[in-house]
């Protein structure tokens, strides 16, 4: 039994491997591109490759359901269409051992996509994208897309790039009064974090006074204020970006000020119940091949592995918003897809 084990186990951990492979590939094509068409300064080919290599791990943890789903198909597909299934199963192999053979090596993938999306996509995310700002220039970049906006009492405040390390390029803040007139604004070039401030260094200060504008330089000064290294570390990523525990910390944070936090609530229970959705997706696989797909060909078995994945992954993304516009809770949004799918998994096990 432990050959058998260790036979299907490895097949479906090279399927899924080359399965992951692949999207990984296309995924990186895909961003490769829309960065050649965002090319300027020092942000030449070169830093655009960079930039894919560096979004690797997060691309990993994004794909792993996707390739647990087809790699399943594939790797079981392959030992039903030599037979080697039914001879296993004449052998006296139950569908539990079967099942629990296929599951070893997914927990594998599994205890990999948790490693990667709490410790290392999270920093190799933020370089990037540090990376990326400075090799296009740290002065003022008021786009979208560019850099990290702040709000703290009167005083906006904006920067081009945010280091993971407590520092800070290209710092602009703006201070209005309580009638919202502009009363200050500043330019600083770096800022590095110190015990409970930040030291900034080059820096100009223009202050507006009765029309008249008074323009001020400095070499380094002190800045206090709330504003520390974490907090910005939450901000400058993408919310599903964030490991579990500063998402769970700033939704709190959020709770705490009465703020809605429903969107970093939503990411919290998204990444707590992927490896879920990893078992429910494979357990689909495996009924698929022990159920309704087993006469049919490879090519079929994977074309059905990737309309099932764009459709839960659908689910999910349209169940997500839907729980932030109609008020219920975002772990019921992330967790009744997964659900229905080993549900789903388990009935056509039932009747096969």
């Amino acid at each position: 039994m432990i050959k058998i084990q260790r036979y299907i186990g490895k097949t479906v951990a090279a399927a899924i491997f080359i399965v992951l492979l692949v999207l990984l590939s296309l995924e990186s094509i895909s961003v490769l591109v829309n960065q050649l068409a965002d090319l300027e300064g020092d942000y030449g080919f070169v830093e655009a490759v960079m930039f894919v290599l560096l979004n690797i791990p997060s691309n990993i943890y994004d794909n792993l359901p996707m390739a647990a789903l087809v790699g399943s198909l594939v790797g079981l597909g392959m030992l039903a269409g030599t037979s080697e299934l039914v001879v296993m199963r004449a052998a006296g192999v139950t569908l539990i051992q079967l099942i629990g053979c296929v599951m070893r090596p997914v927990f594998v993938f599994i205890c990999l996509g948790v490693f990667l999306g709490e410790f290392v996509a999270p920093f190799t995310d933020q370089y990037a994208k540090s990376r990326q700002a400075l090799a296009k220039g740290v002065e003022p970049r008021f786009k979208r897309d560019s850099g990290v906006w702040n709000k703290e009492g009167n005083e906006y405040m904006h920067f081009s790039a945010v280091l993971p390390n407590g520092r800070l390029y290209g710092i602009t803040r703006y201070l209005f009064d309580d009638k919202q007139n502009l009363v200050q604004s500043s330019y600083t070039e770096t800022a590095i974090y110190q015990r409970d401030h930040w030291f900034e260094t080059g820096g100009k200060v223009s202050q507006f006074n009765s029309g008249r504008i008074d323009v001020s330089t400095f070499e380094t000064r002190q800045w206090k204020t709330d504003v520390s290294p974490d907090l910005l570390n939450i901000l400058v990523l993408d919310t599903e970006r964030l490991p579990m525990r500063r998402l769970s910390q700033y939704a709190s944070y959020l709770d705490n000020q009465n703020i809605d936090a429903s969107e970093y609530k939503l990411a919290f229970w998204s990444k707590a119940f992927q490896p879920l959705a990893m078992i429910s997706l494979v357990m689909i696989a495996i009924s698929f091949i022990l159920g309704s797909l087993r006469q049919t060909t490879m090519g079929y078995r994977v074309f059905v592995g990737v309309i099932v994945g764009l459709v839960f992954q659908t689910s999910q993304k349209m169940l997500g918003p839907t729980s932030i516009l109609f008020g219920f809770s975002p772990m019921l949004a992330v967790l009744i897809p997964i659900l229905l799918c080993f549900a789903a998994g388990v009935g056509l096990l039932r009747r096969a």
